[in-house]
């Protein structure tokens, strides 16, 4: 391609300026058309409704920096391939980038759009920029994906080498004349009541927001990380997970971040094996796209899951009679986000306590996190379930009283987010039953010794 032409970048979720190899690739072509396409209908799940909140900040402070370099971003709405022929007829730009992703239905669509525009005479270049890995580059001996994460994440280690991250443009050119764009209020990301309180009080979206998050994490918490992370009292996390999703921050700038700083045993920590879960949970989607409604295990398709609409409801408010489990969720619904020692308990308490399907607690998560991304919920919810890849064996039930002794031994998490029991002291906190009339807290709604019988005998009927 000569020097010249324009570019458009069409921008999906790498909603950042830095370690773009997009938008560097054309910034070093000529003018630039920076573009978003809301497409929702086009997603293998549409975003949910946190997800629309957190999108609308992205893109304000991604319009931002793309005016501090001279780009302006453009916003459209409808299919995206009909988006781009119309940007591309209206401003004769002559190629179209974009950053890779991993999504089932997305990846089709992608190329079905790069055929078209081929044959339209326009060129489309793709690039790697929000994975370490292609989904399909690591594999086993025998040339299979792997399913168990540990030999898959060694293998990784072995040949990743990625290199320092791209800096952002310093400057990008317009091209002549204007551009029809819709405004961002046009999309109806923000959610009408406005119910976000909690989660604007608790998050900064935006690729300064991951910066500082990564910043903040490596100079104070990473060296504390591998046991910190199991305390949900603690700032024992980095809080990336939603500035990843919405690509704020690349896993190369972690990386090197994790890499720099001065650990020398740096590999084998337990935070840059957090990307490597993330890279395992791109890994199976790709090979296994089917898990995203289906177990991965084909025995659990004749799991005897319970449908009762009721216990489904308690553990969506917080109402289930377990304190750990209702903070947890309690959290969840006012900030968008959950600790992650948390996920798994309360995950486990719906599918084995409760006998309900992991595809309705996914469907929740879905909508309520802030970080919901399609490969990290479905492997989450299948390991918890026991039926994905290297998934937790199912016999492994979570007692939540025991859970919540062990990681919020004070109690402060559960006085934090189940105010009513803010008054007992540990370890009374763990089993209010007896106090539930003083303080308007529910009675468990199951038992727990009940429950994990019931649950082994169900699972004895798939072996």
């Amino acid at each position: 391609m000569s020097i010249g032409f324009t570019t458009i970048v069409w921008f999906r979720f790498d909603l950042r300026i830095s370690d773009n190899a997009a938008l560097y690739a054309a910034s070093q072509n000529g003018p630039v058309i920076p573009l978003f396409i809301w497409s929702p209908a086009e997603e293998d799940f549409a975003p949910g409704a946190a997800s629309k909140w957190w999108l609308h900040r992205s893109l304000t402070n991604l319009e931002k920096s793309l005016d501090r370099i001279g780009g302006k971003l453009i916003l459209k709405t409808g299919t995206a391939l009909e988006a781009l022929k119309s940007v591309l007829q209206q401003t004769g730009a002559q190629a179209v980038f974009w950053n890779r992703r991993y999504e089932p239905i997305t990846c089709k669509r992608d190329k079905l759009i790069s055929t078209e525009l081929n044959k339209a005479g326009i060129e489309v270049k793709t690039f790697k920029a929000n994975l370490l890995s292609e989904p399909d580059e690591i594999e086993n001996k025998t040339g299979r994906p792997f399913k168990v994460f540990t030999p898959f994440w060694k293998e990784c280690l072995k040949r990743l080498n990625p290199p320092a991250p791209l800096e952002p443009p310093k400057q990008i050119s317009r091209p002549t004349g204007s551009i029809k764009t819709q405004r961002l209020s046009e999309l109806n990301l923000e959610p009408v009541p406005d119910w976000a309180e909690g989660i604007r009080n608790n998050w900064n979206p935006g690729e300064a927001g991951a910066s500082q998050n990564l910043k903040l994490f490596i100079r104070n918490a990473s060296r504390d990380y591998s046991e910190a992370r199991n305390f949900p009292d603690r700032s024992g996390t980095s809080r990336l997970s939603p500035h990843l999703r919405f690509g704020e921050i690349s896993p190369k700038q972690i990386w090197h971040s994790i890499k720099d700083s001065g650990e020398p045993k740096w590999k084998e920590s337990h935070f840059l094996s957090e990307l490597g879960w993330r890279e395992f949970g791109y890994h199976l989607l790709h090979h296994f796209p089917h898990t995203v409604e289906e177990a991965l295990r084909p025995a659990f398709n004749r799991f005897p899951w319970t449908d009762h609409p009721k216990h489904l409801r308690a553990w969506q408010l917080g109402q289930t009679g377990y304190p750990f489990v209702d903070a947890g969720m309690r959290e969840l619904w006012a900030t968008g986000w959950m600790h992650n020692r948390v996920r798994m308990v309360v995950a486990s308490f719906l599918v084995k306590h409760l006998l309900i399907h992991w595809r309705h607690g996914a469907d929740w998560f879905w909508d309520t996190l802030v970080d919901a991304d399609l490969a990290s919920n479905t492997q989450g919810w299948q390991w918890t379930a026991g039926c994905g890849a290297d998934a937790a064996p199912y016999f492994r039930i979570f007692n939540p009283t025991t859970q919540a002794k062990k990681f919020d031994p004070n109690g402060d998490y559960i006085r934090r987010w189940v105010p009513e029991l803010r008054h007992l002291s540990a370890p009374e906190i763990f089993e209010p039953s007896t106090s539930v009339e003083e303080y308007l807290y529910p009675k468990p709604i199951v038992n727990h010794s009940q429950a994990r019988t019931r649950a082994l005998k169900a699972f004895e009927k798939i072996k």
